[in-house]
């Protein structure tokens, strides 16, 4: 019988920060120790962080994560053995690496061979893929090491990788791993937070701990690393098609470690006995690295066997200790916990001294205000007082609050404004006020109708005519978005305070917002989140709320209005879907087109089966509107503040969605829509 424990670890590093994630490792190593681990994966590119972009074409870059792997990563591995990613650089090409050590000795280097180059993704651009198949020597200090595609045999125990990417492909490492008879697969990776994507990422490490015969180690990054996407950590462990073990997701702890007990000797069993399992024999001396280890002995009680109770359907649901994990409000769940998290590390991250929220009244900058409020709360719970100050070091303010309240944090780490023109109305600013108390933010209400009368005065001396609603509809609404702005940029440079953006990905699609006005900011958190869904959520707050932390009654306030700009006279009664169209229509519109890549005539005939109570001609002509207003947009979309990757419908231009500034706006295609609908629907028919 040989036993071992295995972990994973996720960890929330920072990109280029070599004290920061060499600490990081060294505590999950420590705590790994503790436990009595003697097996350890570490997430992907550990020692620099994974999202350092060009940084990654440096050759000091390059130079640091060596010194630091050799010099403090190695020699502390004493009694384990650690995989710890990093680049390489080869013949003059980059490789996105693991090097494998195990007790204190350096063994070789694994490299990747499927890279991630798509949506959020770009490895293509800094790395190059390694053959399969192919072994060689990398020279580090004038030692030789083997580099490749390589595994390991420590003490009589089979160890290979597949490294990220390499287990989310049809051709995976693991079968020709299985082939040589491995026993166990470790799996460092960076796959970024999405609604929903849990399940897929649990299918593969069960499916490879089966398909293969072997015990899987899945690792992962966690938090807001580089400043748009998020990582989710969830370690997982399988082993013959089962879940053994499963960390907690979206933590605020700067590391979660997963372990479990394994049982080499009953995975060899499985493979001999099953018989699809087929043994390689063309295996090259090259492929393997061989090396002595002494595994402490385990004793059997401690060890999950195939007949255990808790092996099966118990233990696969480890991953919902938490309670939340089970919610059937499971995206609002994430929702919440994936924003706080990313808040809070993008606020630690930017030094900032808490946020600023621009509060209209509305749904959007509501959320906003109520997030922060919420990442304090999850702060304090996940961290204590002594934890947050830690974290927050850089802010000397903390010393002289008391933290026992979370209500005083929020105070201190979020200022609101309300700010009123003539067109305002009471509805708003009470919704504001009330949330604003609810919360706990410092709140105050501006009258900037004053300013927006002396732009006005201004222009209208210039121009030699005043400007009416009639003539100037666009210009008189955009002066008063924009009259906002420094007003709330001033609060955000008084505080040193990292000022909110409160668009959506809807607005996003379609441009509705202004430019320079509502626009400012320096972080969009809801950037990547549909009107519908927002509204959803706030919805479920008020009524619910998230687990261990309850609803926010005060939401009421603002599910009771229509979703509204406020920009016209009070008598206009406007409304941002009179404006625009129904959200759901936007909404599915805008997945058919941008999604699904549907021209606007598929687009139109797939929203006829999905909205039959909406006549076929409005029907067209918003998905026209939809289709004119997403490439007059484009530029907005360019400018955007940095916005949070929160599912695969993202429109950043940057890290998913790309699309021409300037373009023929689909004349010909929207031509041959309107030529469809008035042959079938003719008017007045």
């Amino acid at each position: 019988m040989l036993n071992v424990r295995v972990a994973a670890a996720a960890l929330n590093l920072t990109p280029l920060a070599w004290a920061h994630n060499r600490d990081l490792i060294l505590a999950a190593m420590d705590e790994a120790r503790a436990r009595g681990v003697t097996l350890l994966c570490l997430p992907e590119l550990c020692l620099t962080g994974y999202g350092c972009q060009d940084a990654f074409h440096s050759p000091s870059v390059h130079r640091q994560a060596m010194e630091t792997l050799m010099r403090e990563i190695v020699p502390a591995t004493q009694g384990l053995c650690v995989s710890v990613g990093l680049p390489l650089t080869w013949r003059n090409s980059i490789f996105n690496a693991v090097a494998f050590i195990g007790d204190g000795k350096l063994l070789g280097f694994v490299c990747k061979r499927f890279l991630a180059g798509d949506g959020v993704h770009y490895e293509p651009r800094w790395f190059k893929p390694w053959p399969t198949g192919v072994q060689a020597e990398l020279e580090v200090e004038g030692v030789p090491y083997p580099i490749g595609d390589l595994y390991f045999e420590v003490g009589g125990v089979k160890i290979g990788f597949e490294i990220c990417e390499d287990a989310w492909v049809a051709q995976r490492p693991g079968s020709s791993m299985a082939g040589r008879g491995v026993d166990i697969i470790l799996n460092p990776s960076a796959s970024h937070f999405a609604f929903g994507k849990l399940e897929t990422r649990k299918r593969f490490v069960i499916e490879g701990s089966r398909a293969f015969g072997v015990t899987y180690v899945y690792a992962n990054l966690l938090g807001c690393e580089e400043g748009r996407i998020i990582y989710d950590g969830g370690a997982m462990i399988a082993t013959l098609g089962r879940l053994v073990a499963a960390g907690e997701r979206l933590t605020m702890r700067p590391f979660e470690l997963t372990d479990a007990v394994i049982d080499v000797e009953q995975t060899r069993m499985v493979q001999g006995w099953t018989s699809s399992f087929r043994p390689r024999f063309d295996e090259t001396p090259t492929e393997r690295v061989l090396t002595d280890f002494a595994w402490p002995e385990i004793e059997p009680e401690a060890v999950v066997s195939l007949d255990s109770q808790a092996f099966g359907v118990g233990l696969d649901r480890t991953h919902v200790a938490s309670g939340w994990e089970a919610s059937p409000h499971l995206k609002e769940e994430e929702f919440f916990r994936a924003t706080t998290l990313g808040l809070f590390d993008y606020m630690r991250r930017s030094f900032s001294r808490g946020f600023v929220v621009s509060l209209s009244g509305g749904a959007d900058s509501a959320v906003c205000a109520i997030m922060v409020s919420l990442m304090v709360r999850r702060a304090l719970r996940e961290l204590g007082p002594d934890g947050v100050t830690q974290r927050l070091a850089y802010d000397k303010r903390l010393a002289g609050v008391d933290l026992s309240a979370p209500s005083n944090l929020t105070h201190l780490l979020l200022l609101t404004a309300y700010q009123a023109t003539h067109n305002s109305g009471a509805v708003t600013r009470d919704a504001a006020q009330a949330i604003a108390d609810a919360i706990s933010a410092e709140h105050h209400v501006l009258d900037v109708d004053p300013i927006l009368q002396g732009y006005l005065a201004v222009a209208e001396k210039a121009l030699g005519r005043p400007l009416t609603w009639e003539q100037d509809d666009l210009a008189l609404q955009n002066i008063q978005a924009r009259t906002r702005a420094p007003s709330i940029w001033i609060f955000a440079n008084v505080r040193g305070a990292l000022l909110l953006t409160t668009s959506n990905r809807s607005e996003a699609a379609v441009g509705y917002t202004t430019m320079d006005g509502d626009s400012a900011g320096g972080l969009a958190p809801l950037g990547g989140v549909d009107k519908n869904f927002l509204r959803q959520w706030l919805r479920w707050l008020e009524a619910a709320g998230p687990i261990d932390f309850g609803p926010l009654p005060a939401a009421r306030v603002i599910n009771a209005q229509q979703p509204t700009a406020e920009l016209r006279p009070p008598s206009n009664k406007q409304t941002d879907e009179d404006d625009l169209m129904p959200y759901s229509v936007l909404d599915a519109v805008e997945r058919a087109a941008i999604r699904d890549k549907q021209d606007p005539l598929e687009c139109f005939r797939l929203l006829r089966i999905q909205f039959p109570s909406i006549g076929p001609r409005q029907l067209a002509a918003w998905v026209e509107r939809f289709f004119n207003l997403w490439c007059r947009n484009q530029w907005k979309r360019e400018r955007y503040a940095p916005s949070f990757h929160l599912d695969d419908e993202n429109l950043d231009p940057k890290t998913w969605c790309r699309f021409p500034i300037l373009s023929s706006g689909f004349g010909r295609e929207l031509a041959e829509l309107r030529a469809w609908v008035d042959v079938r629907f003719p008017r007045g028919a």
